[in-house]
């Protein structure tokens, strides 16, 4: 018995350790890996009815008690297709993880997918309503109004709750875009269509890029390539204008907001005086549009009022200008206790915080202020009166959760003080918040918390603490921590990966994983300093792999942000310099092995690094890099770097044309093909000048992938960036 329980132990003993040395592959770490969701932490789909908590899943729907995390089972797939009457195809519905509850106080879900949208009763177990049209382009739904927006043949359409169909525009083209994004997704848009509170009036966005340069992208899939070309507006010439509709269910009509009008020349050396039009929002009374209008310059901010009905310009509630630029981000939120009230988040004062306005435009108060950045609005616990935020106020790689008393302006922390929380607050007075919340250490936890107790084991139900996924494998070791910047007293924080049997006796080749650029960061307190998994790949390979957030990277308060101000990637670099020389005094890592990697404007860091300290950096891979800002889209472009005209020195100080010949280690490019952002003339051009200086980049590119590698190529590329570290470092 003793030989045997003896034989047990070591068999266990054997196996324990063999599991232990288990290696990565990148079918596992990356994000397009066959194996990728094996290791991921685990989780929980999670949505709000009015003020309780319902756990989603495939199969089923559970109400989740607040007080205790209990579940009580609310309905099941199956019985979800029977009382929608599902046909078995058109109406079928496969799952219920993105089932949402539009109603606080009624018992619908509403659930479906591309072709086939219904609500129904759960409690009467029947359907109530079905959506008249699915599968279309840019889908809109009013719960309100229970009428849908949507694009057909590039036309914009408005379904009734009856199923009546309203075609709103007869102009529609691939020049002339209705209901979508405009402003290439700039200053916080993400969509066209803005129904008002009610669900009685749709405001929508009306682009016409005639007037924009066709970039000429080919499509080499047919027999013979077609041209596929896209609207690109380059800094300096000639961008898209946008106009505002407005479409009224009650009368069928549609009118058109009077904004600035746009004076319009198509002379590129001089460029239209165009007015960016954002962050859409309604008075809760439906009879009102709030927008912040941008000149060109994106110097000159007006938050202005509308007439929802008439189209009539109204008057202005506030200005801001800047000296630099001034970028509107998130639309004003009403008090829901004060319809007469609103917040506007600016940042203004050097940092983004709430500021209090009336309806009429005086600026109440501010309600919050310091040296730390307010990143989130959850939304408001109506019975405190309160708003509830994340920010950084704790530490700048945390994210934490406060309530704000909108009256006192004091904040009261709902989180523990550590790591990086992301809450969703509840539907219906908002009393109730879930805590999806990680740190260095730990991969996944969510709590539920009831803002209005104290904080504490009173206010806080656990609901997951995830285990570490990568439990059974050989891991790298994470670490964090800071040095000055170029200008000797601003902190930068950085990660570092080591290999999992790191030994501080030997040397290691290193690679600097560099990104840079505005609204990014690489180091926060979640997961392993949310390291990316390729930086584990490396790791297991012998390599340190180091990442620094340098000025102009966001999170940081505005100064920190334009410091790069009309001269992108120079006081970049500077800071990524202080990081070399921080490695340099590292015994463990070896100087004469340096490599550089970025991708998009990390992909230009990584030229710009390698062709400006040419005997620094060994290997350096680019991924979709900018070359020269000429190249770039006007919005992002003109913010930091004005046009060419204003600012031609910047344009000449930044462009990596003028540094091909300076290249002297091993550089490889690579870019997706057909690449609609970081167009593929930055890289054909520098090759060009390359040639012409006479040094050796290496080329690949990714026929008919766009900005990013999407599926199944994205391993193949990291696998790419891996071996030409393997062969050259």
């Amino acid at each position: 018995m003793k030989i045997k329980s003896f034989f047990l132990l070591l068999f266990s003993f054997l196996v324990l350790n063999m599991s232990a040395q288990k290696l990565f592959t990148l079918e596992e770490l990356n994000f397009g890996g066959r194996n990728y969701h094996s290791l991921r932490p685990q989780n929980m789909f999670l949505t709000w009815w009015g003020d309780q908590l319902v756990q989603t899943g495939v199969e089923e729907c559970h109400l989740i008690d607040a007080k205790t995390g209990k579940k009580k089972l609310l309905f099941t797939l199956d019985q979800i297709n029977e009382w929608a009457e599902s046909d078995g195809e058109v109406r079928q519905v496969r799952h219920l993880t993105n089932a949402t509850f539009p109603y606080p106080d009624q018992p619908i879900v509403a659930v479906g997918n591309r072709r086939a949208f219904v609500l129904v009763d759960f409690k009467a177990k029947q359907i109530v309503w079905q959506d008249s049209i699915s599968g279309q382009q840019a889908n809109d739904w009013s719960p309100q109004s229970r009428a849908t927006a949507y694009i057909e043949d590039n036309q914009l359409f408005v379904a009734d709750a009856q199923g009546q169909k309203h075609q709103l525009t007869t102009d529609g083209s691939r020049e002339i875009v209705y209901g979508q994004s405009v402003h290439r997704n700039e200053f916080g848009i993400e969509k066209g269509t803005f129904w008002s509170p009610d669900g009685q009036r749709l405001a929508f966005y009306r682009m016409d890029q005639s007037m924009v340069t066709d970039y000429p992208q080919v499509n080499i899939d047919p027999r013979e390539a077609e041209m596929e070309p896209d609207k690109y507006p380059m800094a300096g010439m000639n961008m898209h204008v946008v106009t505002v509709g407005v479409f009224d269910l009650a009368t069928g009509k549609t009118i058109y907001l009077k904004t600035p009008v746009v004076q319009y020349t198509a002379m590129p050396s001089q460029p239209e005086q165009a007015v960016y039009f954002t962050n859409i929002s309604w008075s809760p009374d439906s009879k009102h549009i709030f927008m912040q209008e941008l000149n060109r310059d994106q110097n000159d901010c007006r938050l202005v009022s509308y007439d929802a009905e008439t189209g009539q310009r109204e008057y202005q509630l506030c200005r801001e200008t800047s000296d630099k630029y001034v970028e509107p981000l998130t639309p004003i939120l009403f008090l829901p206790w004060d319809k007469n009230v609103f917040i506007l988040q600016s940042q203004k004062d050097g940092y983004n915080h709430l500021y209090l306005y009336s309806i009429k435009g005086e600026c109440i108060k501010q309600l919050t202020s310091g040296q730390w950045v307010v990143l989130d609005v959850l939304g408001f616990n109506q019975k405190t009166k309160s708003v509830i935020i994340a920010s950084n106020e704790k530490h700048h790689l945390q994210r934490n959760l406060y309530a704000v008393d909108v009256l006192t302006g004091k904040r009261t922390p709902l989180d523990n003080g550590e790591g990086v929380h992301r809450g969703v607050l509840s539907r219906g007075t908002g009393t109730l918040l879930y805590d999806k919340w990680t740190k260095p250490t730990m991969p996944n936890t969510i709590d539920v918390v009831n803002i209005t107790k104290a904080q504490g084991a009173k206010g806080t139900v656990r609901l997951l603490t995830a285990p570490d996924p990568w439990a059974d494998f050989q891991q790298p070791i994470f670490e964090s921590g800071s040095i000055k910047a170029a200008d000797g007293t601003t902190d930068l924080y950085w990660r570092m990966v080591k290999p999992h049997d790191f030994n501080p006796a030997k040397k290691y080749p290193t690679v600097v994983y560099v990104y840079g650029g505005p609204h990014a960061h690489n180091v926060e307190a979640s997961w392993h300093w949310q390291s990316r998994s390729w930086e584990t790949y490396m790791a297991q390979k012998g390599y340190i792999v180091f990442i620094l957030d340098n000025r102009g990277s966001e999170n940081r308060g505005r100064d920190f942000e334009q410091a790069t101000f009309r001269q992108l990637g120079q006081v970049e670099m500077q800071d990524q310099m202080k990081g070399v020389e921080f490695l340099k005094s590292l015994p463990y890592v070896d100087s004469n092995r340096l490599g550089v990697h970025g991708w998009s404007y990390g992909g230009y860091m990584t030229i710009s690094l390698m062709t400006n300290y040419p005997d620094v950096f060994k290997v350096g891979v680019a991924g979709g890099p900018v070359i020269d800002w000429h190249w770039y889209e006007v919005m992002y472009g003109e913010r930091y770097m004005d046009t060419p005209q204003q600012n031609p020195e910047g344009y000449e100080k930044t462009s990596l044309i003028n540094k091909a010949k300076n290249l002297k280690g091993k550089l490889q490019i690579i870019i997706g093909y057909n690449d609609p952002t970081v167009v593929p003339q930055h890289a054909l051009s520098f090759l060009k000048a390359c040639v012409e200086a006479d040094t050796q980049p290496d080329f690949f590119v990714y026929p008919g992938e766009g900005h990013n590698m999407m599926g199944h190529a994205s391993v193949h590329l990291h696998e790419r960036i891996t071996q030409y570290f393997e062969d050259y470092l």
